[in-house]
């Protein structure tokens, strides 16, 4: 059973995000513990109008994602865009992909990293070993005290691997990195899909705890 959900819609949807309503709805819930976020990401149309109403209502939230879904107006990840990969070198797109995750971070607000691979969601895999790309961009969140998310979404997905790869998951357990957990669930059937496979995983590197917030404030719950 869930105990501590956390609820992080995209920073272009700010508009309809309404904060009084959520806080009276988490108030009313005794049983599990609704926090709210987040994700903010890369968009070149609204990622500015994104950062100045996370930063104004900053103090408000538990949580602040990060995410690069665009290489330059490209939305990568969109079915519609996908034969645009054919237009790459895979490995240039992985770096671009990475060196876009490393800009995200050092503008700061940031709590975590979601989706840490997106870039493999159509099944298109670099060349080069994943370390090349993803080491400095892991040093730099174990740096500035972040965490990793590890979601299940992508077996909803074309490539049908979790977020992130398995080398990654080693790395980041090696580089001691908290982890959060997520689904990544735009439907309420989804909520929580893929936890039990996930945590078994996760065991198997030996991830024992996980990271909540609360405030920005993070602690570690056992599995």
């Amino acid at each position: 059973k869930l105990k501590d959900v956390a609820l992080t819609d995209h920073g272009r949807y700010h508009p309809g995000m309404k904060l009084d309503e959520f806080f009276k709805f988490r108030d009313s819930v005794k049983d599990v513990k609704f926090k709210i976020g987040v994700e903010i990401d890369n968009d070149p149309e609204t990622s500015k109008a994104d950062y100045k109403w996370m930063e104004k209502n900053y103090n408000k939230l538990d949580f602040v994602l990060g995410s690069v879904h665009f290489i330059d107006d490209w939305p990568y990840d969109h079915p519609a865009h996908k034969e645009k990969f054919n237009e790459w070198d895979i490995d240039e797109l992985y770096g671009r992909y990475f060196a876009e995750m490393k800009n995200l971070i050092n503008k700061g607000f940031l709590d975590g990293l979601a989706h840490f691979d997106l870039i493999k969601i159509f099944g298109h895999r670099q060349k080069k070993e994943i370390e090349y790309y993803v080491k400095d961009v892991l040093k730099l969140i174990k740096e500035k005290g972040l965490t990793v998310e590890m979601s299940t979404a992508g077996w909803r997905k074309p490539v049908n691997e979790q977020y992130p790869q398995e080398k990654i998951i080693e790395m980041i357990k090696q580089m001691d990195i908290p982890i959060t957990t997520a689904s990544d669930a735009h439907t309420a059937k989804d909520v929580g899909y893929g936890y039990d496979r996930l945590y078994e995983m996760l065991k198997k590197y030996g991830f024992n705890q996980v990271a909540v917030f609360d405030n920005h404030k993070m602690t570690l719950l056992p599995i």
